[in-house]
């Protein structure tokens, strides 16, 4: 069992950044691939970034965050990170963390993904 808590939402104006943590629990959270996915309103829950499992190695984005979002991991802090530059009005979702226990090293379908945490809003004014 992993319980994950994002922190690190607000409101920033366009062009700005942010960096969102997600604190996972459990002395495994290494073997866990990790995602970001948002969700605003009206809208379908989509793939940020994901991140694999162990060293991080590989990471994936969506494209709409491509070159302007960066995800991260510290196992020895049990935290993955997705730092937001360049945001723009778009960008405003609530933003979830999950984690991924299955066989792959990184997954970006938010079906497979086993925990979710309860997510933070991010908000960016124009």
């Amino acid at each position: 069992q992993v319980q994950v808590v994002e922190s690190g939402g607000g409101l920033v104006q366009a062009g700005g950044s942010l960096r969102l943590s997600c604190a996972a629990s459990g002395r495994t959270f290494s073997r866990y691939a990790m995602g970001w996915f948002r969700q605003a309103p009206g809208k379908e829950r989509e793939f940020v970034a994901a991140i694999s499992s162990w060293s991080g190695d590989t990471t994936y984005y969506a494209d709409s965050v491509k070159g302007r979002f960066t995800i991260s991991r510290d196992n020895a802090k049990n935290t993955v990170y997705l730092q937001m530059n360049s945001l723009n009005p778009e960008d405003t979702a609530l933003y979830y963390c999950a984690a991924y226990g299955g066989p792959m090293r990184v997954q970006v379908r938010s079906w497979e993904y086993d925990y979710w945490g309860q997510g933070t809003q991010v908000t960016v004014s124009s």
